[in-house]
């Protein structure tokens, strides 16, 4: 039987595995091959191997430095690293001397083919088929000649989202280790990094994350822009910190992306020492950011000095003033959160449900059970958890929240456990403490939790269970006490039908259960928006009209408090000395949602009209009569979100019963 727990750990879910496999079974049997057939010993000759690795250039170049930092992992445990072409043809391989002699058996060296049409049922050839890492454990090889090894392999993307090629690590299967898939995703991703760097030397570079201490790591994304702004790719970092495919950013530029112009980007570099921009992105996320500008043509030579060769006297007291004032900033704006935002009463603002919701998570405050959040997305889930770090007795200690789903799958298993010193090529010095270290005496939030990988499920459960953290690249097991918080907007039990979700993980975590209802639900919208409005404007007061907020009272918010938030930060700029928001500091969109809205309602109405038997003049005036008093009596409004004449309406509102 083939040991189905450790194969395809890679973005494949559990439900997937056992059909993956056979799926490659399935294609070996349809290549010809039986699982008796001996391994083919037929590599190309030596002319034609330098022809291959030429035609791999670039790959090989930025991948071979990354493969022996790699191999140095891995030395001395019976493993080989290996690098293929897209059709599995390996180029490369760096390995242990004992173990190279066994894959000499195997035909496992350069100028031999590794497909699945050769070999069946492979890391590699199986990794190029499904596109994804995938790891083949002793016998689920289709060869049985194969059965001794353990294969752990990850495709490589080129900067078009295209696979160039296979990284992998094949060793003895009695010489398995968890982490060895993690560190050649790593390792893969790191290749992927280096090559789309080289790939843009004209035109704009961003590096960019939530976290500026993430810039210049695995964690970054990577996007480049023509001199112009225009979008030209994305490494998957970035695509995932996006939320849109590749295909769909072609149509963006710069400024539509991070909310900034060029021309300011520009202006930035043109500093003596420019600091880390803070850029929004188009779906409302804060990112810091580092360009770089390799401009060639003269127009913009100027922007291309991003930093001085030598800071005089003048330049590091200067440097030092700004520093010395965004501390102080920082500081006074963070005072403001804390009184502002200082605990669960902040949130308790007349809706009964989430009164409700405070009064449980009360009770448990300091009593070491853990909470799950539920709830669609944007209802305020980290906003609570916040709330009960503020006000519980761990308060003082940290709190650290990491959202599963804005993570690469690559990097979640080292962001939440960290890792050693050297643990993986790209890792920064020293190692880096994970996120369940750094919430040690303090509050774990860990947002979106549904997205988890189930293959990190385990080791999450394990670390709840036993209170020990095993870093990635250590033998050494680290003492944690964290309060736990969850949150997500899936149905968990639907998850766990689907095996998508672990059980046991589930009743580990929802000791205490509360739903936050969507704002279409609450009954406290108008305080919700004076509270928004007094934490945006900072000292300036705001208001809303009442035609407005009873449109607010209207809308259905599928965005919740992120869609909320951006309209009356919008709205605020838009208003400018103004200090009533009207309709015309709103955005378009928003008045067509709500005609959306009235125009689906009055479709409804004119069916139950139907249903119940009314006449077509009956149903007319009706409808007439419920848009205008949805619109304030505005007759201009009425005929725009019904599609007729102003005189249409007059007539019917003035005709005869």
């Amino acid at each position: 039987m083939m040991n189905n727990s450790k194969s395809l750990a890679g973005t494949l879910s559990a439900s997937n595995i056992n059909m993956a496999i056979e799926k490659s079974h399935e294609r070996s049997v349809a290549y010809g091959l039986t699982e008796s057939d001996k391994p083919d010993f037929s590599p190309l000759a030596g002319s034609d191997l330098s022809y291959l690795v030429e035609q791999n250039r670039s790959l090989h170049i930025h991948a071979l430095p990354v493969m022996e930092t790699l191999y140095e992992q891995i030395i001395n445990t019976h493993n080989m690293v290996i690098l293929t072409d897209v059709n599995g043809l390996i180029i490369h391989t760096l390995g242990d001397d004992d173990f190279l002699e066994k894959a000499d058996r195997v035909a496992l060296k350069p100028g031999v083919v590794w497909s699945e049409q050769s070999k069946g049922t492979n890391a590699i050839g199986t990794a190029i088929v499904e596109q994804a890492p995938t790891m083949i454990h002793a016998d689920e090889h289709y060869l049985r000649a194969n059965h001794f090894l353990t294969c752990s392999a990850a495709p490589i993307f080129d900067y078009m989202g295209n696979v160039i090629g296979v990284l992998d690590v094949t060793g003895d299967q009695r010489s398995f280790h968890k982490h060895t898939m993690a560190l050649v995703r790593m390792s893969a991703q790191m290749i992927e990094n280096q090559l789309f760097s080289s790939a843009f030397q004209d035109g704009i570079l961003l590096h960019f994350n939530t976290r500026p201490e993430f810039i210049g790591t695995l964690m970054e994304g990577i996007a480049s822009f023509a001199p112009n702004g225009r979008f030209l790719s994305a490494n998957r970092s970035a695509l995932f910190q996006l939320g849109l495919p590749l295909s769909a950013l072609h149509s963006h530029t710069f400024s539509s992306l991070f909310g900034l112009p060029v021309s300011a980007l520009f202006d930035h570099y043109r500093t003596a020492a420019p600091d880390l921009l803070s850029l929004c992105l188009h779906n409302g996320v804060r990112v810091f950011g580092r360009a770089q500008l390799r401009l060639t043509h003269s127009v913009f030579q100027h922007s291309s000095n991003v930093a001085p060769q030598s800071d005089s006297p003048s330049q590091q007291n200067l440097q030092q003033s700004q520093q010395q004032s965004q501390q102080q900033g920082s500081q006074q704006i963070s005072a403001q959160a804390t009184r502002r935002l200082s605990g669960l009463r902040y949130l308790n603002t007349g809706d009964p449900q989430i009164a409700a919701v405070i009064d449980k998570v009360t009770k448990v405050l300091g009593r070491d059970i853990p909470i799950l959040v539920m709830g669609e997305t944007g209802t305020g889930k980290e906003l609570l958890a916040q709330a009960i770090h503020n006000d519980s007795p761990r308060s003082k200690g940290p709190f650290v929240a990491v959202n599963c789903a804005s993570i690469p799958e690559t990097l979640i298993e080292s962001e939440l456990f960290g890792y050693e010193d050297g643990a993986f090529t790209g890792a920064r010095k020293k190692g880096s403490v994970g996120k369940i270290l750094q919430a040690n005496g303090g509050t774990l939030f860990l947002d979106e939790i549904g997205d988890m990988p189930l293959s990190l499920q385990a080791r999450l459960l394990r670390v709840l269970q036993e209170r020990m953290v095993t870093p990635l690249g250590s033998a050494k097991s680290i003492p944690v006490n964290v309060e736990l918080i969850c949150a997500t907007n899936r149905n968990l039990r639907e998850q766990i039908a689907k095996g998508e979700f672990r059980e046991d993980l589930y009743y580990r975590l929802n000791g205490l259960v509360v739903k936050l209802p969507p704002i279409r639900e609450r009954t406290d919208l108008e305080t919700v928006i004076n509270k928004v409005l007094a934490l945006e404007s900072n000292t300036v007061t705001y208001s809303v009209a009442p035609d407005i907020m009873q449109l607010f009272k209207q809308h259905s918010w599928p965005g919740n408090f992120r869609q909320l938030t951006n309209l009356l930060r919008t709205a605020i700029v838009m208003a400018d000395d103004c200090h009533e928001i009207r309709q015309e500091h709103l955005p378009d969109d928003f008045f067509e949602d709500i005609e959306s809205m009235q125009s689906r309602a009055s479709i409804e109405s004119t069916s139950r009209f139907v249903a119940s038997g009314s006449n077509l003049e009956e149903m007319e005036i009706s409808v007439i009569q419920k848009s205008l008093e949805s619109h304030s009596g505005n007759v201009s409004a009425t005929a725009r979100a019904l599609g007729v004449s102003r005189n249409t309406i007059y007539r019917k509102i003035s005709a005869p019963k």
